[in-house]
């Protein structure tokens, strides 16, 4: 049984929509990619499986079960997880605190404790600023420590909205380590990502949308090989 399924999902922003069903799924243990150009409502999906964006049309489900339209609080509690775009995190207070806020619809307890310290094992460069204030991170830094965040939260399904925006070539290859390795615990993620070539080179499967449908689909490999898809969407 797939873990997520979204069927004919039409959503946006007042009297404009920007998605005409779109269709996806994504199966336990998975990496899946979404790619197309900007207009294509890519992050608009994330915000309407995620309840943040009212869907009008269409059905999201989740482990089986029906979650259209579902508060993202509800479907934290469900094991889904949405790291956006940008940086989102408390810049006045510390690494851990944001680590432990994060994990806030959980008890304080040392099994929680036990795995802050397997974040910092997974980011070590959060071990070593732990005691330093969030704002004082670079852009990078953020990025893991909204990362780590979702990881608290033992999530089922991460859902990852543009991790390398803005970030140098060197810190960009350490996300995409990370990502491959978190697949290879056996973490399921739906990602957005502006860097199309690399991210369809990490994943099992794929979408192109274009103008808020569907327009290709297949395994990562397959569509990163595809000539139309080359032409038109990864710049060859």
């Amino acid at each position: 049984m797939a873990l997520l399924e979204v069927h004919d999902l039409h959503a946006g922003y007042g009297k404009m929509e920007i998605l005409h069903g779109i269709t996806l799924k994504v199966e336990p243990g998975q990496i899946v990619s979404i790619i197309g150009p900007n207009g294509a409502g890519k992050s608009t999906v994330f915000k309407s499986i995620f309840g943040l964006l009212p869907v009008r049309q269409g059905r999201v489900l989740f482990a089986g079960e029906e979650v259209t339209n579902r508060s993202p609080e509800a479907l934290l509690r469900q094991g889904m997880t949405f790291v956006p775009q940008g940086r989102n995190v408390f810049p006045l207070m510390t690494v851990e605190e944001n680590l432990l806020l994060g994990a806030y619809i959980r008890k304080r307890s040392p099994e929680l404790l036990e795995e802050v310290q397997r974040v910092y094992e997974t980011f070590p460069i959060l071990r070593e600023k732990r005691t330093a204030r969030a704002g004082d991170l670079s852009g990078g830094q953020q990025q893991m420590l909204e990362m780590g965040r979702s990881l608290l939260l033992q999530p089922k399904l991460i859902l990852l909205d543009e991790p390398t925006l803005g970030l140098a070539p060197l810190v960009f290859k350490e996300i995409f380590r990370i990502i491959e390795g978190l697949r290879q615990r056996g973490q399921t993620i739906l990602m957005v990502e502006q860097n199309a070539a690399k991210a369809l080179e990490i994943s099992d499967y794929a979408y192109v949308l274009e103008l808020g449908k569907n327009r290709y689909e297949g395994s990562g490999e397959a569509i990163r090989n595809d000539e139309r898809v080359k032409r038109l969407y990864l710049g060859r």
